[in-house]
């Protein structure tokens, strides 16, 4: 199975990538927003408990996540692969991932890091904030998600060195050139179809 981590921080365009990735390469796609964001709406307990995290800026504490994920993974049959879209967030979430897929008999494939300036991260925001009408697209906020990105989230960058899983992506340019250069290094992975 194909197996993808897409990384990035907030606004760097893994949503819309990611869609391209499970068009072009047939594999299942879990957003934790997405998933996170249908708990709200639902008003579930886990719903509730997540949008107080959310609204102070915070990320949702591992244990939860890593059930809400195991669920959505398993509930997928004859799957060709997985894309992870805003999960691993922490080091400690990356390696209870990898112990979730290795129980399963899987691995992570390929870490895909788009980086984007964090000056044009605001810009994109912003601009979905007022397009989109989340409420966690303001400026005060925004500065908090990328404040928790840099101090908890970037270090994921070296553990997947580490692990041999990492690559880079410029995510600045032309949807059509990111996704080019997304899909060079899943075809590396043996992703092609």
């Amino acid at each position: 199975m194909l197996n993808i981590v897409i990384f990035g921080a907030p606004g760097s365009g893994k949503g819309t990538q990611s869609e391209r990735i499970v068009e072009k390469y047939g594999i299942n796609h879990i957003s934790t927003g997405d998933v996170l964001r249908a708990e709200i709406k639902n008003g579930t307990e886990l719903g509730k408990t997540a949008k107080d995290y959310i609204d102070q800026g915070q990320l949702i504490p591992d244990s939860l996540m890593i059930d809400i994920l195991a669920s959505v993974f398993d509930s997928f049959e004859d799957s060709k692969g997985v894309i992870f879209d805003g999960f691993p967030r922490t080091i400690a979430q990356a390696e209870a991932l990898k112990v979730m897929l290795k129980e399963r008999g899987q691995e992570v494939s390929v870490m895909l890091d788009l980086e984007v300036p964090e000056a044009e991260l605001m810009v994109r925001l912003i601009k979905r904030g007022k397009d989109s009408g989340r409420a966690d697209d303001n400026e005060e906020t925004i500065k908090k998600r990328l404040n928790v990105y840099h101090s908890q989230t970037a270090p994921l960058i070296d553990w997947y060195k580490s692990e041999g899983q990492y690559r880079h992506i410029k995510g600045l340019g032309t949807m059509e050139g990111i996704f080019a250069d997304i899909c060079t290094e899943i075809d590396k992975m043996g992703g092609k179809q």
